[in-house]
């Protein structure tokens, strides 16, 4: 029963398949991907098939953390899981997260607990460049099993951390001048490597010694991959923007702390936003303007908005609870679940295979006893590439 069983049904369930349609009905799992899903009258129990009775459930897409760090800067450990940051050098486009995500890492079992299938997991913000981050699922014992993009974006950071953390060294950067002046030389290297690669196809002498950080960046500025930008504060936001338009490349705000200072323009310039973490304290100055307000008052205006919680800022398994208290501070409850179910696969370029209920899509699967914005909500089966992976099948009384 560990392995992926060959045919799961899901019936009687309230079914909300995040693409507009509810309604209740059951859902036909083959694999690892959904075959079918219909209304009671539309669709019935395979023979061969285990059975889950979600009778007065909501069904939901498993959800996503837009940006979070789980398994790359482990739960329990000290410097022995901490590997976030390459603080050696501002400049580390180079640096892969794959290779430093222990899929034991505590963070995914709680993840799972709370209802979250997927995450996007990457560097942090100590660096100027800091390098890419991937999407992934929440389930499995090696990571390469459990990617769902890589790389997925290039992280790059704005405002206080890098200033603070090479400041201290004395060295670039010292000022946010410094910080945008690294990023543009960075993109202009790649340039300059992508036009010699270009020159090598008809004149072998050209072709440049293989450079593994300008490779990362040529993919940002062949719009293979977004940039994606820790920035707190508006003028940031703007700077990273600036960098973005000039360059012509694809960019993420993350964080996005003040956004509701500048949303009306944010929906004009088309980017989108990774809010958060909210559910947390205001621990350096960049943050006094944080507020449960800024997701909704951003997608009101039009800004395709994702809810993170920067695990382990704010514990990934309070996700929900996240989204929920963005609707108790006026976001609407439909965009808060986009926020972290579809939504969230738009802006990390995955929703062909997750983020709502769809034939043909991973079988990435939540039922709850009521809804997850409900303090007592429960998720009583997690499904994961059509496995059920919370609670184990021997536990959960599912008939044959």
């Amino acid at each position: 029963m560990n392995k992926v069983m060959k045919k799961l049904f899901i019936k009687n369930g309230q079914i909300k398949s995040m693409t507009g349609r509810e309604f209740v009905g059951n859902i036909l799992i083959e694999g690892t991907k959904i075959t079918a899903l219909g209304e009671n009258l539309e669709l019935e129990v395979p023979s061969d098939a285990v059975v889950i009775d979600a009778l007065g459930c909501l069904v939901l897409p498993g959800f996503i953390d837009a940006h979070c760090h789980v398994g790359i800067g482990e739960e329990i450990y000290r410097w022995e899981g901490e590997d976030l940051n390459e603080m050696t050098d501002p400049v580390t486009p180079d640096m892969r997260a794959i290779d430093g995500i222990n899929p034991e890492d505590e963070g995914f079992r709680d993840a799972r607990l709370g209802g979250v299938t997927a995450v996007f997991t990457g560097p942090g913000s100590g660096n100027v460049i800091g390098g890419t981050g991937v999407v992934m699922k929440t389930a499995g014992k090696i990571v390469d099993k459990m990617i769902v993009r890589d790389p997925a974006g290039l992280k790059v950071a704005f405002g206080e951390n890098p200033k603070m953390v090479y400041g201290e060294q004395k060295k670039m950067p010292m000022t946010r001048m410094g910080t945008a002046a690294l990023l543009r030389q960075a993109l202009v290297d790649a340039q300059v490597y992508g036009d010699k690669l270009n020159e090598g196809k008809t004149d072998p002498d050209k072709i440049p010694e293989r450079d593994l950080g300008l490779e990362a960046l040529l993919m940002v500025i062949n719009r293979q991959i977004p940039l994606r930008a820790h920035a707190h504060r508006a003028d940031d936001i703007m700077t990273a923007i600036r960098i973005a338009r000039e360059f012509k490349v694809d960019l993420v705000i993350e964080h996005c702390t003040e956004g509701h200072k500048i949303a009306e323009e944010l929906a004009e310039l088309g980017y989108p936003a990774v809010v958060g973490p909210l559910l947390t304290n205001r621990s350096k100055v960049e943050l006094k303007d944080k507020s449960f307000k800024t997701p909704g008052i951003l997608a009101k205006a039009g800004v395709k908005v994702a809810i993170m919680t920067d695990h382990s800022v704010t514990p990934i398994e309070q996700l929900p609870l996240c989204a929920a208290l963005a609707c108790k501070a006026g976001m609407d409850e439909e965009d808060a679940l986009r926020a972290i179910t579809i939504n969230s696969a738009e802006i990390l370029g995955v929703s062909d295979r997750i983020g709502s209920l769809e034939v043909g899509k991973d079988a990435d699967i939540v039922i709850w006893s009521e809804h997850p914005f409900i303090l007592t909500a429960r998720p009583l089966y997690v499904i994961i590439d059509g496995k059920i992976v919370n609670p184990e099948p021997t536990e959960a009384g599912i008939s044959q």
